[in-house]
């Protein structure tokens, strides 16, 4: 009984898992067919070509996309890790009127909807002159809720005793963040990093909103501009460049799955 029921789950995952990557898989067998053998609706290429990738570059600014992708996402993720930890730190181990109740009002705010907040940040980024440029893509993301409450719940597994300690022995708030509350926290700073640079990697709504140069635009709004040519045999040029904007976010999360999944959990129980 329990060898069937094993054997169900397992055929259940391969079949889940099947569904999961075919379009990840079709996409990549389409950026190796030209516009004919798409057109005909085959599945499997008979001969892979690479014209399709060389075109991706040369029908859009791909390579400054990727750039401007790679720098907005790394920006992002440097600056939430600074932000909430900072946060995190104060809401644990320094007291001050209604530590609590506004740590209660951070997490609030994670039940408003990104959407809701679109027209008021888009009107400061433009009051600030911030559109068309890297400041107005970064600057909005660094504070995040859900952050802040990850490190949170880690940094309150560092007994209170050890914060006490390095007061008495001379050791300030800062030089005790850096030296004895980041080493401690490896984990969940790599599960918010791998985290924050993935969702970062994919915006695709407020990068549209804020640019229209270029230069600063982001890889997905040229997924977009490709797919818009409105050219039959252009699907395999939209399918490499798609390819090409996936592959750092794969190697991304196959090199950091484990950490994430280990960082959520420990958020997750505490």
């Amino acid at each position: 009984m329990k060898i069937a029921r094993a054997t169900a789950h397992y055929v259940l995952l391969c079949l889940c898992s099947v569904v999961i990557l075919f379009p990840v898989a079709y996409a990549l067998l389409m950026s190796l067919m030209d516009g004919a053998a798409i057109l005909s609706g085959r599945l499997w290429p008979e001969k892979g070509t690479l014209v399709n990738y060389e075109a991706a570059f040369q029908q859009a600014p791909l390579g400054r996309y990727l750039w401007n992708s790679f720098f907005v996402a790394f920006m992002i993720t440097v600056g939430r890790l600074i932000v909430s930890s900072l946060a995190a730190f104060a809401f644990v181990f320094l007291r001050f009127p209604g530590r609590d109740r506004w740590f209660y009002v951070c997490i609030a705010t994670m039940l408003v909807p990104w959407e809701a907040t679109v027209i008021p940040n888009f009107l400061t980024i433009q009051a600030l002159g911030w559109t068309n440029h890297y400041a107005g893509l970064i600057v909005p993301f660094w504070a995040m809720a859900f952050g802040i409450f990850l490190l949170r719940q880690q940094f309150k597994q560092i007994p209170h005793e050890l914060y006490e300690a390095a007061q008495l022995s001379g050791m300030g708030n800062f030089r005790f963040f850096c030296r004895v509350v980041l080493p401690l926290s490896k984990t969940s700073l790599v599960t918010l990093a791998v985290y924050s640079f993935l969702d970062a990697w994919n915006m695709y709504l407020w990068p549209l909103l804020v640019t229209n140069d270029d230069r600063v635009r982001t890889v997905q709004i040229g997924l977009k501009q490709l797919q818009t040519q409105e050219i039959a045999s252009s699907w395999g040029v939209v399918m490499a460049a798609a390819v090409i904007a996936m592959l750092p976010t794969l190697l991304l999360l196959f090199a950091g799955q484990k950490q994430l999944r280990k960082g959520l959990m420990q958020g997750a129980i505490q």
